[in-house]
């Protein structure tokens, strides 16, 4: 197995050196060259067994020999044993033929942590080989970066510095990266938007000289473990509500696009996945780019949806990478275009993306009704993310079994439940004195020297 990039001209490399690297030297997204595929009876073998097991059938092809069978299981057994669900991703009916996949029973309450504690686990070890040091720098609009820091906080091989727009996250949220004490990982709240603080974390990666300084590396959805992690809750969901004897339905409310890449994988992989929708907030560029066809920025507006307001979504380049024909060239002209302000679609690549997916929107006032109403309908409390992903996937609900995923715990998002329910959300047991935690952060100014100055500072501590 071997990953390329999305621009051509990044070396190849292998699984391990692809999950080390994060972003390619080109400034591209690895992906594998060849998607392995799943028999319909190895799919039909999944239904029924824990999401431990689950996790090494679909992953363990994608790792070309990197870790040994025992060495993934236990990696996998780590990362999953403090999870707070047995089932760890359960699925509750909202409806009929709806569903919720339930993905925030982790220690941080979102869906990154499905990921975040198998990519913590798998770098750690590749680590523990060597001995060598890195540096993690990662950009969050909210959940990535609390679920890196519990992920590798206090592991001897790891510096981790998260970047996260100031005053434009939940205070949950900020709080669960601001009150970690340990002295490897670093909250930075830039003066900016989540998209500012990505492309600082891209400028850091593409000055090589720096980049091989501190060893830098990224737990971003950029790095592909990342997506390769989430791949699996699909086919766990999938195969239980019937597949492979029968098309599963998915909405990923998503605004930098790699939740729903790992559904557009798993369905390569032979998922039958029927319809695969993209849910926005009202920063709808991807809703957008799929109706016309043109991929525009207009500007980030802050919303009660955080983690979805996002113009620049890395992962799409992905899939505009197979809309092309896996043209790294092409690719790279589009991403040229991008720092101008968007580009247009050729015919043949929004055909293939709108065969590939639907999508839709809803706005706040939408987002507040639904989790109002669910509230009363279902009992069920929505956090904001997900309640978009509801909105959406109910105009596309049809024969097959739809699967929202819930992304993100409520009480991540207290005050806009409370607004539309009445009902304020608690943290749970394992959260609860989260507010009187003391914080640690430090406020940065969107400047590429200054944070790259205060990165060499903090590591030199070390």
């Amino acid at each position: 197995m071997q990953y390329i990039s999305t621009r051509g001209a990044a070396p190849v490399l292998g699984f391990g050196e692809a999950m080390m690297t994060g972003l390619a030297r080109d400034g591209g997204l690895y992906v594998p060259d060849t998607v392995p595929t799943m028999m319909t009876a190895e799919i039909a073998a999944l239904a029924g067994l824990p999401y431990e097991d689950v996790a090494f059938r679909v992953m363990r092809p994608f790792l070309g020999g990197f870790f040994t069978d025992d060495e993934f299981r236990s990696l996998i057994a780590n990362a999953y044993k403090g999870f707070h669900h047995a089932a760890r991703a359960p699925l509750v009916q909202l409806g009929s033929n709806h569903f919720l996949l339930e993905l925030f029973h982790g220690p941080t309450l979102a869906f990154k942590d499905f990921a975040m504690s198998l990519i913590g686990q798998m770098m750690q070890a590749a680590l523990a080989r060597t001995g060598e040091r890195i540096t993690i720098v990662g950009a969050t609009s909210g959940d990535t970066g609390s679920a890196a820091m519990e992920a590798f906080r206090g592991l001897p091989n790891v510096d981790v510095f998260i970047l996260f727009p100031h005053g434009r996250v939940s205070e949950v949220q900020r709080r669960q990266m601001t009150t970690p004490s340990e002295p490897n990982v670093h909250a930075l709240a830039i003066d900016g938007t989540f998209d500012d603080a990505q492309a600082r974390v891209k400028d850091m990666f593409n000055d090589f000289a720096f980049r091989d300084r501190v060893r830098l590396a990224g737990v971003n959805s950029i790095n592909w473990a990342r997506v390769l992690a989430q791949v699996v809750y699909y086919f766990y969901a999938a195969t239980a509500l019937g597949a492979p004897h029968r098309a599963v339905s998915f909405t990923v409310p998503t605004g930098n696009f790699g939740d729903i890449f790992a559904g557009y994988i798993a369905r390569q992989m032979g998922l039958p996945i029927d319809r695969l929708v993209i849910a926005t907030n009202q920063n709808d560029i991807l809703d957008r780019v799929l109706r016309t066809g043109d991929y525009r920025m207009h500007g980030v507006k802050p919303s009660i949806s955080p983690s979805m307001d996002i113009q620049v979504s890395s992962n799409f380049e992905r899939v505009l990478f197979d809309a092309y024909g896996r043209d790294g060239a092409a690719v790279a002209s589009l991403m040229a275009e991008l720092k101008t302000g968007g580009f247009t679609l050729s015919k043949g690549a929004i055909e293939m993306l709108r065969a590939t997916f639907a999508s839709g929107r809803c706005d706040e006032d939408e987002t507040l009704a639904v989790i109002a109403r669910h509230w009363k309908t279902t009992g069920e409390l929505l956090c904001p993310h997900t309640a978009v992903g509801v909105k959406v996937a109910e105009e596309h609900v049809g024969l097959a079994p739809m699967v929202t995923l819930a992304t993100a715990h409520p009480a991540k998002f207290p005050d806009a439940v409370e607004c539309a329910t009445g009902v304020r959300p608690g943290l749970p047991p394992h959260m609860a004195d989260l507010f009187d935690r003391p914080e640690r952060v430090t406020r940065v100014p969107n400047d590429l020297s200054a944070l790259q100055a205060l990165v060499y500072e903090r590591i030199a501590r070390r």
